[in-house]
């Protein structure tokens, strides 16, 4: 019997991939073993990760300065084509003299975060003593 060994030769067999070695043809195809392995091996890295190295902010509460200048944040057009709903939370360090210093992402959808973190960091504060830090959250809904 005689095999092409090229991917796409009307062998009708179904190969992962072909190889010709020593004049005739290698075919291997991966175990589904192997993926379900990749994704526990995945799982675990990202779950030990968690645990030695928390999101920053959680655990942070609502930011005690009052807020003298609140700029909306804009609605994405691919979020509103989308439909797209959801909250983006942020951990803000405000400045003694009330300006944004800093702004991490905590969570929400990558659509909504950069309209979130914009509108933030226009965001101006009371003056304080020291440095604030909290939790921001942004939520976001399609207006019709």
């Amino acid at each position: 019997m005689n095999f092409d060994c090229r991917p796409g030769a009307g062998n009708g067999i179904a190969l992962r991939w072909t190889t010709l070695l020593r004049g005739g043809c290698v075919s291997s195809r991966p175990s589904p073993n192997w993926a379900n392995r990749a994704r526990l091996l995945l799982l675990g890295v990202v779950s030990a990760l968690a645990l030695v190295h928390p999101l920053q902010g959680m655990g942070q509460e609502q930011l005690t300065r009052k807020v003298r200048t609140k700029v909306a944040p804009v609605y994405p057009d691919v979020a509103r084509r989308m439909n797209l709903t959801g909250t983006v939370r942020l951990v803000v360090v405000v400045t003694p003299s009330g300006k944004v210093k800093t702004a991490k992402l905590v969570g929400g959808h990558p659509i909504l975060v950069s309209a979130a973190m914009d509108a933030l960091k226009r965001w101006k504060f009371e003056p304080g003593s020291e440095e604030s830090t909290g939790m921001v959250e942004f939520k976001f809904q399609p207006s019709d």
